[in-house]
Order: C-alpha cells, then structure tokens, then sequence
C-alpha cells in the first residue's frame, strides 16, 4: 500500500513510500494515488500546478510511462487538466448540466453544482441562408433566411459554453441586438416578444475535436477535446423554431440526460452540414 511522507530536505515537497508493485496492483494506479495524495496533503486548488511528468517518475521511482498512463486516468476523471507546452493543474469541479432540460441554457446547469457568477456574451449575430440539414430540421423552403446568434457563457470571465442559435425570419422577424448584447435571455425575448417557448428538443449529443471558431470561442488548449449538442427546440404545437448547436470543454462537465421515443427529427444528421453562409451586406 502506498504511503506519503514529507521530503527530509525540507523542499516542501512529498515523496512515495510503498511496497514494490505486484501483479495485481498496477504501477500506473501506484503512481495515481500519489498524485491525488500530493493534491490533498498540500492542499491544492483548482487551478495549481502539479510537478512535472519527469518529477512524478521521479518522485515514485516509476518510468514516464506509467506517470502518463496515470495523468491520462485523472484527467479523464475530470481530476487535473494539463495543457501542452504548459502544464498539469488541479482541475476545476465539474458544472453538471442537464441539456435535455427545456429552457434557456443556463436553465439546463444544476443550482448548487458551479461556484461563481455565469454570464452571457454576445459573439455574433447575422442573417443567412441555412445547410440542407438545418433547413430540413425548420421545415424551411429553399431560398427562406435565418438569424444566426452566437453566444458564450462565462464563469467568473473565463469561458465555458458556446452556444449558436438559428432561428427562422418567417417566424423571427426581427431580434433586439442590444437587447442579446447586454447579456439578456434570448429564449425570454422570443417568448415575450413572439409568445414562442420551448416545449420539447430533440437533440443529440458527440465528443469531438473543436473547430477553430470553437476553439477561439472557448480559449482551448490545443489537444482539448469538447462535448457538441446539436438539436431543435419546438413549441407547443411541434413548431420547429430554433436550430441550437452548444459546444462545452469536455473536462469542464457532467451531463445528465434522459430521453423520449417520440421523435419528430430524422434519424441521423450530417455533422458536417450545420452551419449558416451568410448573406452580403448583412
């Protein structure tokens, strides 16, 4: 079993006592334990910097190899966060998000499951013709235009969600730029001003690499992966009015879902075909 005990050098630092490692426990696991040890024997924030991939071998006496496997296992956990060229620092708590949650977006985050204020930041916002498969999704004819509305969420500044909103101008005339620019509810203008509320989504849900705009949006280091949800919201009477598209840092989040049978979407999607070409002069 492996133990922790303060470096006799006086370096601040701690240093790994255990018995060698046996078949049954493996030295990645060993070198795990160590690190969570360090993160709580020195009490660590989110935020601080871990020692080094070389420090840790060092440290336990174990290759590269398995420090690596072990960092894999705690990042994928949501544990630490290391970023290229940079670092490995204690990972922040995990925001809980439930998407299948009707409503504006930062309706879908669990109270009590983030610390820190949330805000909403307007990237972008433009008139266009849509994909093939987001006209399909509206139920649009060819040639009809749309409102794309690109936000971001922020959590004590730093960003954390990425949202765009593409919204018929058949049904959506006319959006309140400064209205979305200072922050306010988008879902609450289109109820207030169009008496349109979110119902029922469809929606589904892929872990990818980021495109460059989301990788911009969001601030990501280079090999960060993110959660895409891609659906359409519906009012009451099965109106198809919001084609939305949220991209989160995978390593930020936990979602919670749960689902219907009664599907009004196609069975499958072109991931690739989700988008808005803009118009000229707007």
């Amino acid at each position: 079993m492996a133990t922790f005990e303060p470096d006799q050098r006086g370096s601040g630092t701690f240093r790994l006592v255990s018995e060698p490692a046996s078949p049954r426990r493996l030295r990645y696991e060993i070198v795990k334990e160590m690190i969570l040890g360090i993160i709580d024997e020195q009490g660590l924030q989110p935020g601080s910097r871990l020692p080094s991939s070389t420090e840790l071998a060092e440290l336990s006496g174990f290759s590269l190899i398995s420090v690596r496997r072990a960092l894999d296992e705690l990042e994928r956990a949501g544990r630490v966060q290391r970023q290229q060229g940079v670092g490995t620092f204690v990972a922040r708590k995990r925001i809980v998000s439930q998407p299948a949650r009707s409503g504006d977006l930062l309706d879908t985050l669990s109270e009590g499951e983030h610390d820190g204020e949330l805000t909403t930041e307007l990237v972008s916002i433009k008139v266009g013709m849509p994909s093939p498969t987001v006209a399909a999704r509206l139920h649009l004819q060819e040639g009809q235009p749309v409102w794309e509305v690109i936000r971001r969420r922020l959590l004590d500044g730093r960003p954390v969600i990425a949202e765009t909103a593409i919204l018929p101008l058949q049904l959506v005339p006319a959006l309140d730029e400064e209205w979305l620019s200072r922050g306010k509810s988008l879902y609450g203008f289109l109820a207030e001003r169009y008496g349109m509320v979110d119902q029922h989504e469809e929606q589904y849900l892929e872990v990818v690499l980021p495109t460059a705009a989301e990788r911009g949006w969001l601030a990501l280091p280079a090999r960060e992966q993110v959660v895409r949800i891609r659906g359409v919201s519906f009012t009451a009477d099965g109106v198809p009015f919001d084609c939305f598209q949220q991209t989160y840092p995978s390593g930020q989040f936990m979602f919670y879902v749960s689902g219907s049978h009664d599907q009004r979407l196609l069975p499958t999607t072109d991931s690739d075909d989700w988008g808005v070409v803009s118009l000229t002069g707007h």
